[in-house]
């Protein structure tokens, strides 16, 4: 393990005139892994004692005050399954996720699993402990059959259960799948959502049926492209839990219309998923649009929506003379839905990368937030977008909200002149302040074999202290040519006056 970096960058604001402290290490990188693949979705959270996270299809962890790894190597993120002989797990296809559940102080890891034979397994692995270096750990091991929930397309074909996010609530587990046609371009036909048994789930007890919802409902044998796809679940920050039978909220974006035109759109839209585990008929599963400022997604193509690369890197391709380009992924809104329970209110924070400024494509980051009062349906309280300049793209955005209502959000930054690094931006929610940017690490090379950035962030709080920010992103210290040289950095920060009340 790279020895921790301090870096002190000193931050000017109308509402806070301190020094920002933003510390951090090395992640897992390609190098510490038996078999990198090339798309690794770098995610993890913060608990009680440790940071975990993943990178496909493996798993660390490092202490929270010293940064030394848990394990002296990463995990197969399979492990899990395999310790319980659940072989529907043991071959995981990517798209893994570390959460950690705040309200019970537990460790999940999750992935969807292939068996093969056009089976589909949704893989859920609960510690008993929310120490990982603990002699009794162990993990509550689960595989839910996805493929009766998938649908098929006209061919008989099963639909792909692409990009799962997860979130935790006080009443279930709740997952999502973007449906992807396997014989048409693997285009987003609809969504399916989830409620999982978390209180049997914690005790390692056998689990109620998972209750799921699709949209469209029935799910199409012939689909067209799904302009509200990527649910983001909400997840809860901090130790307060949402009021006693409060909905789960999910979120997704609403893409401008495929018309061959139309570039803009003015909403996102709002999922409240009721669930009722002692009469399953009685649980619903809504969408509700909600308007915001209009935006251009990201890299929008009118012509190939789904194609969301103009991201530029420093370095040329000698072939043709252009800047090497990487996606922004700015065609779905990006995790987490963060949720805090305020008392007085509820607070959701969620981002995404829109086009923003005047340059042509150049992308920054859109963020929402949603509050709701007695237990009413989320609406739009504010929202902003960050783009200090008019030089970088900023893209693949993590958002979260500390107990003083100050949000943070994580995010790549490239362009022509710039090598890709990792940045992030904070302010204060209730009062407004403009965003201020750190550096968190700079990049000294490109990634030139692939336009693929990973699919996803993570930006999570300490759930001990309420204020302190994590945040886990990739950059590359030369050029990834032909071997994978990949490498992921973890940060930590907090806002100076965080807890002070």
């Amino acid at each position: 393990m790279k020895s921790a970096i301090l870096a002190l960058l000193v931050v000017l604001t109308p509402y806070f005139l301190r020094a920002q402290t933003v510390t951090s290490f090395e992640g897992a990188d390609a190098s510490h892994l038996a078999h990198p693949l090339l798309d690794f979705d770098p995610n993890g959270a913060v608990g009680t004692k440790q940071y975990m996270q993943w990178v496909n299809v493996y798993y660390q962890a490092y202490d929270k005050v010293t940064f030394a790894p848990v394990w002296a190597t990463p995990q197969p993120g399979n492990l899990p399954w395999q310790l319980s002989v659940m072989k529907n797990c043991y071959d995981l296809s990517g798209d893994g996720l570390v959460m950690f559940d705040r309200l019970a102080s537990r460790w999940i890891v999750a992935a969807h699993g292939l068996p093969g034979g056009g089976e589909y397994y949704y893989c859920v692995a609960i510690s008993n402990t929310d120490d990982l270096t603990s002699s009794s750990l162990s993990w509550y091991t689960y595989e839910f059959p996805l493929t009766p929930v998938l649908g098929k397309n006209s061919k008989g074909d099963v639909y792909f259960p692409d990009w799962p996010k997860f979130g935790t609530w006080a009443d279930g587990y709740y997952v999502s799948f973007d449906l992807l046609d396997v014989d048409n371009k693997y285009t987003p036909i609809g969504v399916v959502a989830c409620a999982l048994d978390r209180t049997n789930m914690l005790t390692g007890s056998t689990p109620n049926p998972m209750q799921c919802f699709s949209n469209p409902k029935p799910i199409p044998t012939v689909g067209s492209l799904y302009l509200k796809h990527s649910l983001i679940p909400a997840d809860v920050e901090g130790t307060t839990p949402p009021p006693a039978g409060r909905d789960e909220f999910m979120v997704s974006i609403e893409n401008p219309p495929n018309d061959g035109e139309s570039t803009t759109s003015n909403s996102i839209n709002v999922w409240a998923f009721h669930v009722d585990w002692t009469d399953p008929a009685k649980s619903t599963f809504t969408d509700t649009l909600r308007t915001v400022p209009a935006y251009t997604p990201g890299c929008y193509n009118v012509s190939f929506p789904l194609r969301t690369v103009c991201v530029p890197e420093l370095s040329t391709n000698p072939a043709n003379g252009y800047h090497y380009e990487v996606d922004s992924v700015g065609d779905r809104l990006m995790p987490r839905l963060s949720y805090r329970n305020f008392g007085t209110y509820e607070s959701l924070v969620v981002s995404h990368t829109i086009q923003a400024g005047t340059k042509a494509k150049q992308t920054g980051v859109r963020w929402y937030e949603l509050r709701s009062h007695d237990k009413g349906l989320p609406t739009v309280y504010q929202s902003g977008t960050i783009r200090p300049d008019y030089t970088n793209f900023r893209f693949m955005p993590s958002i979260a909200q500390d107990q003083d209502g100050n949000a943070a959000v994580g995010y790549s930054a490239s362009s022509s002149t710039t090598h890709p690094g990792i940045r992030a931006s904070w302010w204060n929610l209730p009062s407004k302040t403009k965003p201020a940017e750190l550096l968190i690490q700079s990049g000294t090379g490109d990634e030139q074999n692939s336009g693929q950035w990973g699919d996803y962030t993570s930006m999570t709080v300490d759930p001990v202290d309420g204020c302190t920010f994590w945040y886990v992103n990739e950059y590359f210290t030369k050029n990834q040519t032909t071997t994978l040289d990949w490498q992921t950095r973890i940060a930590n920060f907090k806002i100076p006056t965080c807890g002070a009340k």
